[in-house]
């Protein structure tokens, strides 16, 4: 496909691409669910925790790596192959710079912590920098002409790779260092799976070719991203202050077993929705269609996922990580909630990005993330599960925040997301209620009745809740349709 071409029914393309991301997304949580499951049982919450706390501050330099040009990209109508080249050396050098300052970073890095161990493990995660750098422009030119299935397969190729590496790390007992090996080899491989599916290798830079719409696009949304960043990491980074790496290996499990749903479904949500909204920003019938579809599939995939869990955190921790994570169960029911309110956060970020509002984007971010940090700083006074809450109810409050602010300054369906959002966290609370009275009676060890009990009741909640509640009905109805939205309601044969 020639750079900046459109296919011929964005509808096919679209529904192509949602059925090769999300069946991609099937392997990816099987693989990931695999790590979690293992590594949780080869390595302690003291290993996790080093990572954590060296990844909570260096972290903020992927915000910089990337620059928001992959979604620039993206989101641009058309991009010439000279643009293209340019975006891979500007992503490929601020990816080498970023791995520098990192090795000249650790020192201090370490000494923030008071842990000299933490200094090499910063200085080898520098190099993540320099191979993320590189990859970007390829990723996102997949991403742009929706070539789904190779980007997707050479990410869960990466993710293999780098599962493979820490297993054996860890089996090793190389503890943190498995960790690192991991990340690197993740890296490692998917620059070269996307390098060699790509179909393009990058010239020389050229001057005199037009990048300022890209880097005003990046600019702004890079500096709401900092912000973000900052808003969702002073949790880690406070908790490895003042607690310590056991606590925040606590922590930081049972944040990412909440991301990892969070993550699997927004991630590919956003993948497909984000070039298909780009496309249809003018048309506002559809564009509101499709994003209001797209919210609901991924609240009520997200919802379910996230209130059975908290139902039976104790089931699900035990089973995922083993009886010595038995302390990351109050700190996961929490962040469940973070969880959710996260993912209905979603729909107005690709409201911001489709219709190219990063400066809106990064006013809002402005507006609202530093009280975010406050608040996480005051729940801190109250240990870790303090700062949980903090975090989930900050979190809560942002999300009506942003659907305002989009009502602002666009003209997407913000009121019709507010409802939606009401509607799908009313329905799975309750459901989730359902899971738990029903298993309250059953041991804590006793956690396959747990799942088995707990799902018949929450599946039986969740279908007396669509006899009686139509707009869910509805909700539920699309979702199985979804192919058949693509062909008959986005597409039609029509060119974008």
């Amino acid at each position: 496909m020639a750079i900046g071409e459109r296919p011929a029914s964005l509808g096919a393309s679209a529904s192509r691409g949602a059925a090769i991301t999300l069946g991609a997304q099937v392997l990816r949580v099987l693989v990931q669910l695999a790590g979690i499951v293992v590594l949780a049982r080869l390595l302690t919450p003291a290993d996790y925790g080093v990572l954590a706390m060296v990844l909570a501050i260096i972290g903020v330099g992927e915000v910089f790596r990337d620059f928001g040009l992959s979604s620039a990209a993206i989101q641009a109508r058309t991009v010439s192959r000279a643009q293209r080249t340019n975006l891979f050396w500007i992503n490929t050098g601020i990816g080498a710079v970023l791995a520098l300052a990192v090795c000249l970073a650790s020192g201090p890095i370490a000494g923030f912590y008071g842990d000299p161990a933490l200094q090499p493990v910063a200085m080898a995660l520098s190099v993540t920098f320099l191979l993320n750098g590189i990859s970007t422009q390829f990723r996102a030119d997949l991403n742009r002409d929706l070539r789904f299935g190779r980007l997707s397969g050479t990410e869960i190729a990466g993710q293999v790779a780098g599962l493979v590496v820490g297993i054996w790390g860890a089996t090793a007992g190389l503890g943190t260092w498995a960790l690192v090996a991991q990340q690197l080899a993740a890296a490692t491989a998917t620059l070269i799976g996307v390098v060699a599916v790509g179909g393009w290798w990058p010239g020389l830079p050229r001057r005199g070719v037009p990048m300022g719409g890209f880097l005003r696009f990046g600019a702004n949304l890079v500096g709401s991203q900092l912000v973000t960043y900052a808003s969702r990491n002073v949790d880690s980074v406070i908790i490895g202050a003042t607690v310590g790496a056991s606590a925040l290996g606590l922590y930081n499990r049972a944040f990412q077993l909440m991301l990892m749903p969070l993550n699997q479904i927004n991630a590919p949500s956003t993948r497909v929705a984000l070039p298909v909204l780009a496309k249809l920003q003018d048309d506002r019938r559809r564009f509101a269609e499709f994003i209001g579809l797209g919210q609901a599939f991924m609240l009520n995939l997200v919802g379910a996922v996230l209130s059975f869990a908290c139902a039976q955190a104790g089931a699900v921790i035990l089973l995922a990580l083993g009886e010595q994570w038995g302390g990351a169960v109050p700190i996961f029911q929490v962040l469940a909630l973070a969880g959710f309110f996260t993912a209905a956060s979603y729909a107005a970020y690709w409201v911001f990005l489709a219709k190219g509002l990063t400066a809106q984007h990064l006013w809002f971010s402005l507006a609202t993330r530093p009280i975010m940090i406050v608040v996480v700083l005051l729940g801190s006074t109250w240990g870790v599960l303090g700062v949980a809450w903090a975090f989930a109810a900050s979190t809560v409050v942002l999300w009506p925040a942003a659907l305002w602010w989009v009502s602002r300054v666009s003209d997407a369906p913000s009121r019709m997301l507010f409802l939606n959002g009401v509607r799908a966290f009313g329905v799975h609370a309750l459901a989730g209620l359902a899971s738990f009275g029903a298993t309250m009676w059953l041991p804590d060890a006793a956690w396959a009745g747990h799942l088995a009990i707990g799902a018949a009741a929450y599946a039986a909640a969740i279908a007396l809740a669509a006899l009686l509640v139509r707009p869910l009905r509805n909700d539920l109805r699309a979702m199985f349709a979804i192919r058949r939205y693509f062909r008959g309601g986005t597409g039609r044969g029509e060119t974008a």
